[in-house]
């Protein structure tokens, strides 16, 4: 059997009772992170038709390299105008999508955001607490229709604006879509069973134990399910497509000085106001579904793309969260999966840190640590078997996830890697376009790294488009996922 075969729900949800409900501060709804409404397919007022245009016809004016031009002779329009949520997300997609149109959509990238961009997308990053760049949320959780109430059948969605026009790239956001409603169901079940297992003795009741090793049975088909939908990522995605027609447009300006953006991009506000920023550009790794299923487990990450899990990453002029928003920071140093949740929308992100909270932190792996030094009372003696039931169950969980990250890893190897490889045979080191696929190929050094060392085309690292080396990133995050499973009691 594949580990992603698609798997039935593991669990009678009736057989649980009713679950306690998530407060709806967190943003969590019964399609998880994704919002309870499809998203907004047009601002309501025709005073955003300027915005409207250009989204509507965004590959159309990429193709004929009239999209600088027009965003040029674009209005700064205000937001007063915007009453809803829904609304505000509505306009940071379109923002974005323009930012990174405006940014990448040309032979040379242009290092100068204009007002008529900057000024709006700056003011509803900060109502949405989300750094003024595309992001998992606006490309992914806020950019798609379904023709179902069901979001987690693939084949009913859509994207509802892309760079390219092509189907590759809508269906390569609306399988994480997919993704994230699979999971949706998890979400309110394990966070219960995380609670539970912190009141958890040697002479706890089996039904409690019980439950949360359903719990984790539950989590380990679940993310079978996720696998089996990453999995279909090629029947509609070409990896040429990807490589070099998509994945340029999602490159950040952090890291990115090797395709064309040494100092990031420069945020022009008019009036002589503006600043540069680097920023990280949307990713997979952006995700609150896949870094939940880290945190309620318990997996911990130093990962940033560096072989040494000791050595901190230095984070350098990026955004970070802030009370009011997202602003260019000083040095500080945090894992890559801690510094992308100043990426998450805000509510999602005060939900993980609540998860990674619960019951003093390390998720259900030290709470199984814990009791598995009760069961055996200081002596040599064998843990209870409810403890080595929950002992089994979460090793599968971690394993399952394990594996899915292994087929991550495939992936990038088949979108990434491979076509960086064909092209750097095939392209010449000087002329032509540069962006990040060019830059990439070329295998031009340090400046594409995420603190990795000189090198040329046969050293450099490949970077994502969040500005980080993949493959030492990725290989890490996976190992770390496997030795999460193993615990010592």
């Amino acid at each position: 059997m594949s580990p992603f075969e698609v798997l039935p729900l593991p669990y009678d949800s009736h057989s649980y009772g009713p679950l306690p409900p998530l407060s709806p501060e967190y943003g969590v709804s019964s399609n998880g992170f994704l919002p309870e409404k499809t998203p907004l397919e047009t601002l309501p007022d025709p005073y955003y038709a300027p915005w409207e245009s250009l989204v509507q016809h965004l590959a159309q004016f990429l193709q004929e390299q009239t999209l600088r031009e027009r965003v040029d002779k674009l209005p700064v329009l205000c937001l007063s105008r915007l009453t809803t949520e829904r609304e505000w997300r509505r306009a940071y997609l379109i923002l974005t999508l323009l930012a990174h149109g405006y940014i990448w959509g040309g032979d040379m990238p242009t290092e100068v955001l204009p007002p008529p961009i900057t000024v709006p997308l700056l003011k509803v990053s900060e109502l949405l607490g989300l750094p003024p760049v595309a992001t998992y949320a606006s490309l992914n959780l806020w950019n798609y229709h379904s023709a179902k109430s069901d979001p987690t059948d693939l084949d009913s969605l859509h994207a509802l604006h892309t760079f390219t026009g092509t189907e590759d790239e809508s269906w390569f956001y609306m399988v994480s879509v997919a993704m994230e409603a699979q999971g949706a169901h998890i979400i309110p079940l394990m966070v219960h069973a995380l609670e539970i297992i912190q009141h958890l003795g040697p002479d706890g009741t089996r039904s409690n134990y019980m439950f949360v090793v359903n719990a984790l049975h539950a989590i380990t088909r679940c993310i079978a399910n996720i696998g089996a939908l990453l999995n279909r990522m090629d029947e509609k995605c070409d990896p040429g497509v990807f490589y070099h027609s998509i994945r340029p447009f999602l490159a950040g300006s952090k890291n990115m000085a090797a395709a064309g953006l040494p100092r990031g991009v420069f945020y022009d506000q008019g009036h002589g106001k503006g600043q540069w920023r680097q920023l990280r550009g949307g990713s997979n790794g952006q995700s609150s579904l896949i870094q939940f299923l880290d945190v309620v487990l318990g997996v911990e990450h130093t990962s940033q793309g560096s072989s040494d899990p000791e050595r901190p990453v230095t984070v350098t002029t990026t955004a970070t969260a802030t009370k009011h928003g997202h602003h260019t920071s000083e040095s500080t140093n945090m894992s890559f999966h801690e510094e992308v949740r100043g990426c998450m929308p805000r509510q999602h992100r005060r939900f993980l840190e609540h998860v990674a909270g619960i019951g003093g932190g390390g998720g259900i792996r030290r709470a199984i640590a814990r009791l598995m030094m009760a069961a055996c009372k200081g002596e040599e003696t064998t843990a209870e078997p409810e403890v080595v039931e929950l002992q089994t169950a979460f090793q599968a969980a971690t394993r399952a996830l394990t594996e899915f990250r292994n087929r991550h890893l495939q992936i990038v190897t088949r979108y990434i890697i491979i076509p960086s490889r064909l092209q750097s045979q095939a392209t010449p080191l000087k002329g032509g376009p540069v962006n990040l696929a060019t830059a990439s190929a070329r295998g031009r050094p340090t400046e594409m790294t995420a603190g990795g060392s000189d090198g040329g085309a046969e050293t450099a690292e490949l970077t994502g488009t969040g500005g980080t080396a993949l493959l030492p990133f990725l290989k890490q995050t996976r190992d770390e996922t496997y030795k999460a499973g193993i615990i010592v009691k």
